[in-house]
């Protein structure tokens, strides 16, 4: 079940939370005060602690500020026959999970131990789909074509300005503009992408800007659009330039004044957001086409960083292979598949047109249909539509 350390200086107390929560299927270790506490931490993980707030050679709020030195996600109880309104306040504002008073009630300290724990497991859950992501969006590649493009996402992430990210579909625009995002002072704030394509251009205003009840027949609620959900973060509006007229004068109105109104409402909400914005398309040709607003254009291409097509390096081709090997045969439950230097060759001699997204989609296919090496005969039997283009 769980590992739990009990840090009690009345051995009474510590037999019987030992038996206690032993009959309940956790593995148990005791101290007998705050210095035997740390060396013990010292060796090993807990979910839980339950610790005495007054004990000889360090009381329980001083070693709260200990623990979570050496150990800072674990949770902590507090337990006390001196309790008081004001002990219970410090603890819990030096992180302790709850406080709970002597004589201990079973069912009250079983209740707690449980939810303690259930906040432990969302935490290492968290962490762990965290990291998932994290690698799903991770960036690869040592050639000089993506290492200029990250030279310019770090050295420009830590400032406020505003940054088009171009390049062709597929090639990463978007894992540029997450890249700037988590390097920003914005980082531990909200990133919400908005795809300007993929919406409506009826709807795209109350994506963006949110609703009022009865704005129109849809309408049944009050509703937030996509700059207050980012509000302190980052707002991403990928393909910006498939976005109306309309809804290009009210995004440069939010840009100029840091305020938005809701469709269908009069007041004004201020938001503090970056804009990140990323297209696909010749800008100076959709401006002199009247397809985009020259002046919202400026506004956004503060910094520009153009993302080269996977065409433009294929040296990171063996680096991406390997990568989308170990990522695809991790979500199939499969060992990875071995990659022969022929199928890398054959893999730099197509002519990527979909970029990172279509070399994904055919790395799969070539895992889907190899046994347990990917080899040249393999890529051209299972790439072959890609090779008659």
């Amino acid at each position: 079940m769980a590992n739990i350390l009990v840090i009690d200086d009345e051995r009474g107390i510590r037999n019987t939370l030992r038996d206690i929560l032993e009959y309940e299927k956790h593995t148990v270790e005791t101290a007998e005060d705050g210095l035997m506490a740390l060396e013990i931490l010292e060796r090993k993980e807990f979910d839980l602690i339950l610790c005495d707030v007054k004990m000889p050679k360090m009381d329980g709020l001083e070693l709260i500020e200990k623990i979570f030195e050496k150990a800072g996600d674990v949770q902590i109880v507090m337990i006390s026959g001196h309790g008081n309104i004001e002990t219970a306040v410090e603890a819990i504002k030096k992180g302790a999970f709850d406080f709970i008073e002597k004589p201990l009630d079973l069912n009250r300290l079983l209740i707690t131990v449980k939810n303690a724990l259930d906040k432990t497991h969302l935490i290492t859950n968290t962490k762990v789909l965290k990291k998932k992501v994290e690698k799903g969006y991770e960036i690869i590649g040592k050639s000089d074509a993506i290492m200029n493009v990250l030279s310019m996402a770090d050295k420009v992430a830590a400032t406020e300005a505003r940054v088009l990210i171009t390049g062709p579909n597929g090639s990463g625009k978007e894992l540029i503009a997450r890249r700037i995002h988590e390097l920003s002072n914005r980082s531990k704030a909200p990133f919400i992408e908005v795809n300007c394509a993929a919406i409506p251009s009826e709807l795209i205003e109350s994506e963006l800007f949110g609703h009022e009840k009865g704005a129109f027949t849809s309408a049944i609620k009050d509703r937030r659009g996509k700059f207050e959900l980012a509000d302190g973060g980052t707002l991403f509006l990928d393909e910006i330039g498939d976005m109306s007229l309309e809804a290009q004068a009210k995004v440069l109105r939010a840009l100029q004044e840091n305020k938005i109104v809701r469709v269908g409402g009069e007041k004004e909400i201020k938001v503090n957001v970056r804009v990140l914005a990323a297209t696909n398309k010749d800008m100076k040709s959709e401006i002199a086409a009247n397809r985009f607003r020259q002046d919202l254009y400026h506004r956004l291409s503060v910094i520009v960083i153009e993302v080269p097509s996977l065409n433009e390096r294929k040296d990171d081709i063996p680096l991406l292979a390997e990568h989308f090997n170990q990522l695809i045969c991790n979500e199939y439950g499969r060992c990875p598949k071995r990659i022969t230097e022929q199928a890398i060759s054959k893999l730099q001699q197509i002519n990527w047109t979909g970029n990172i997204r279509e070399f994904r989609n055919i790395m799969e296919r070539l895992i889907i249909f190899s046994d347990n090496e990917i080899d040249e005969n393999i890529v051209e039997l299972y790439a072959k539509p890609i090779f008659k283009e």
